[in-house]
């Protein structure tokens, strides 16, 4: 095989990994190592179609969002859709990107580690009393694989009661998205709180 068709298999694999979703440096090191050497020619293929190439070298993540469209010519169609978050997706992101920082704030390990437990525990806070565990803890895990899905978190290979935050979800759940979602918990307890007094 030609140095050519070598450069154009790995151009092919990286894009495809992008479109994908998220590329760590820890899954396939190799691959990595062939975005960072292809990068130029990726971001100006990814900005024919609309994205933007976005990579922490730092923390050894890349991802593909979309351009926002400043003129006003005929606007591309989205090649990355935009999710609508339902509320127990939304308040485990939330929890996942608190407990995150706190783990980085108190802890040298780079990675956090949870039990599916922990969220359990985590998520029951903000849930009326008397709610079914069972039925919380089958919740939990159908919300967490919408997360992995995401990107945000894997289960991991040798437990599959234990997931791994990935540090992605620094960059899509920041200090305003947080806030913003602090008042949507609050009015959600507040009603809660009404509703159970009405049901007393």
């Amino acid at each position: 095989m030609t140095e050519q068709n070598e450069s154009g298999k790995a151009f092919s694999k990286v894009m495809i990994n992008l479109l994908k979703g998220v590329m760590y440096d820890d899954e396939d090191p190799k691959l990595w190592q062939h975005l960072l050497h292809l990068q130029a020619r990726v971001r100006d293929y990814a900005k024919e179609i609309g994205l933007s190439l976005e990579i922490s070298q730092e923390e050894g993540f890349a991802w593909l969002k979309s351009i926002e469209q400043q003129d006003q010519g005929e606007e591309l169609p989205r090649l990355i859709s935009r999710r609508q978050l339902s509320y127990p997706v939304s308040l485990l992101l939330a929890l996942l990107r608190r407990r995150l920082a706190e783990h980085d704030a108190t802890s040298s390990e780079s990675r956090l580690i949870l039990n599916i437990e922990d969220m359990v525990e985590m998520i029951t806070t903000f849930l009326p009393s008397g709610t079914n565990e069972v039925k919380i803890v089958n919740q939990v895990e159908s919300h967490l694989k919408k997360i992995a899905d995401m990107g945000f978190i894997r289960f991991l290979r040798t437990d599959k009661d234990k997931i791994e935050v990935r540090r992605i979800i620094i960059v899509f759940i920041d200090a305003q998205w947080l806030n913003e979602f602090d008042g949507r918990i609050k009015e959600y307890l507040l009603a809660v709180d009404e509703r159970v007094a009405e049901d007393g």
